[in-house]
């Protein structure tokens, strides 16, 4: 009897579920008002203290409180609604945007003209916010689909992130530079609005949870002993970890874009959108072909590609090539994303999802805050271009030594098997 062909792949599976495209559409549009918001802030803090350190402050103010509660946030996604969880958080980060344009309003002259401890403490509330948002987000996005869509849904939920981080960053240096500070925190309080709006539609049926059984941080301590019995999981978290970690230079970018390469706003919200263009254009690559064959080599080599690719950047004088370079980091960035995202959702258990991915969001959403920290002191402490180039060796050696101590992952083949 001949073989069955295989099912052809369909890479709109998940957009032809419309509370799926609600769901990701809203997401785009907080995406969008953060990546603004992101260029704003830094390009306002840097305006203000002409301190590279002061870049990283403004990462670790969000980082302390994030770390801080985002298992507790890990905790509400499993034993709450978690659409109604996420409309709230919407509402409160949009709330967030409200004082910092309040505040920069308020400080255009006069004694707070140069302060910026209130836009730290604003960013600290956002932090906290973000704590309960992201497991949230991540938990209902998998609710939404069936497991065959996994990967799919990762890889659009991802290109969809990665397409505001396209748009914010550059619409962010042009309404700073057009009209300034104050019109920009509108604009992202006005996105983050119509984000929440986006929630409205979807149909969501939560499942109740488990009896609970044991004290709170009982239940916190089964989320995080799961995730370090996964040695995949932990080892592709790790891996996606230190290369943020230290291959960053996007807290930095305010000074590459003002001493290096001598542009203004505008040319920082270019330079902060091409890694995310690199992202768009490897997600719709990945979208519509069939699932990696051997996903943990790949894993590798795109996150040593991303390490190349941020020394490159360091060492470069051409506007256009830094674009290129920084553009092929975010292309590289992609597939590990979407790789751990899927690894995430096929590894866990359905009720558990809410806890394990705030313990992923611990290691990787607070590492990007905790990057800025470490780029901005090592930017004082070596000289901008050389910690850059030292974090993008950094992250080739966290390669070499993850494919050493974590072979299964080099031996990962397709995921959903």
């Amino acid at each position: 009897m001949a073989e069955a062909a295989p099912e052809a792949h369909d890479p709109y599976a998940v957009l032809r579920d419309p509370d799926y495209r609600w769901f990701i559409a809203s997401m785009g549009l907080v995406t969008l008002g953060l990546q603004m918001q992101g260029v704003v802030v830094g390009w306002q803090v840097y305006a203000r203290t002409g301190d590279p350190l002061a870049l990283g402050l403004v990462g670790l103010s969000e980082a302390f409180p994030f770390l801080g509660v985002a298992l507790f946030g890990g905790h509400a996604a499993d034993r709450l609604n978690r659409l109604r969880l996420c409309m709230a958080a919407t509402l409160s980060l949009a709330a967030c945007s409200a004082l910092l344009g309040l505040f920069t309003w308020s400080s255009r002259s006069g004694p707070l003209a140069t302060a910026v401890a209130p836009i730290y403490g604003i960013i600290f509330l956002t932090g906290i916010v973000r704590a309960f948002y992201r497991p949230a987000n991540v938990a209902l996005g998998t609710d939404l689909l069936p497991k065959a869509l996994y990967a799919s849904g990762s890889t659009w939920r991802v290109s969809v992130f990665h397409t505001g981080m396209v748009i914010g960053p550059a619409i962010g240096g042009l309404v700073y530079a057009w009209r300034g500070p104050v019109a920009a925190h509108a604009l992202v309080m006005v996105l983050l609005l119509t984000g929440f709006l986006g929630l409205l539609p979807v149909r969501y049926q939560p499942k109740p949870p488990p009896p609970r059984e044991g004290s709170l941080f009982a239940s916190l301590g089964e989320g995080l002993r799961f995730a370090f019995s996964q040695r995949l999981l932990l080892g592709a978290i790790s891996l996606d970890l230190f290369a943020v970690l230290f291959g960053g230079a996007v807290a930095v970018l305010p000074v590459f874009a003002k001493e290096v390469l001598r542009t203004g706003p505008q040319g920082l919200g270019a330079l902060r959108a091409a890694p995310a263009v690199g992202s768009v254009l490897m997600g719709l690559t990945l979208a519509h072909r069939q699932p990696m064959r051997r996903a943990g080599r790949t894993l590798l080599l795109c996150v040593a590609g991303f390490g190349a690719a941020t020394v490159g950047f360091a060492l470069s004088h051409s506007f256009v090539l830094s674009l290129l370079l920084l553009a092929v980091s975010g292309a590289m960035d992609n597939v590990s994303v979407v790789l751990r995202a899927t690894l995430l959702q096929t590894l866990t258990p359905e009720h558990m999802l809410g806890r394990v991915s705030s313990v992923n969001q611990v290691f990787i959403g607070s590492s990007n805050e905790i990057g800025a920290f470490e780029s901005g002191l090592a930017a004082r402490l070596l000289g901008v271009v050389p910690s850059v180039i030292f974090g993008g060796c950094m992250t080739l050696g966290v390669v070499g030594v993850t494919a050493w101590k974590v072979p299964e992952l080099r031996r990962l083949k397709k995921i959903l098997e």
